[in-house]
């Protein structure tokens, strides 16, 4: 299954530029209810992932160190601890979509020169999953896999 079939576009996407202060980030996060939001560069280039987390270890610490308010502190000095993993639209099948949503909330998805093209929520992704293998047909494989995970309390 194409991967574009699930993606919600760039143009859908609540995302923040690198260059942003801090203030225009929260502004946009608050607004939205997202704790989580894509960065991107000017360019279109997928930079990483801001959570609200990373804002508040930031603005901390620059605060202390540099007793900057928040309306001067650029996004690009807030470090970020962890970065979505970002996948090619052209080569990336549904399995390796799952893959990485175990981890992240939604799965950035990015072209041939890594500009953001959008992403793919994990909802989206585990309601394919539903759909095809959680079906009548599969309850035995469903019994199979719960009845293990009860015994050795998670998956083989």
């Amino acid at each position: 299954m194409n991967l574009l079939f699930f993606m919600t576009l760039k143009q859908d996407v609540v995302f923040v530029y690198e260059d942003w202060t801090v203030r225009q980030a929260l502004e946009k996060m608050e607004k939205y209810r997202y704790s989580t939001v894509p960065v991107l560069a000017r360019d279109g280039r997928y930079v990483g992932t801001l959570t609200e987390g990373d804002l508040l270890w930031g603005i901390r610490r620059i605060q202390k160190e540099k007793n900057l308010e928040v309306e001067e502190m650029p996004l690009s000095g807030i470090p970020r601890r962890r970065d979505y993993e970002a996948v090619p639209a052209a080569t990336t099948g549904m399995e390796q979509l799952l893959a990485a949503a175990t981890n992240q909330n939604f799965v950035p998805v990015v072209d041939g020169r890594n500009n953001f093209i959008g992403l793919v929520r994990r909802n989206a992704i585990l309601q394919y999953f539903y759909d095809r293998g959680w079906s009548e047909g599969s309850k035995q494989n469903r019994s199979a896999l719960f009845s293990q995970e009860n015994r050795t309390g998670s998956r083989a």
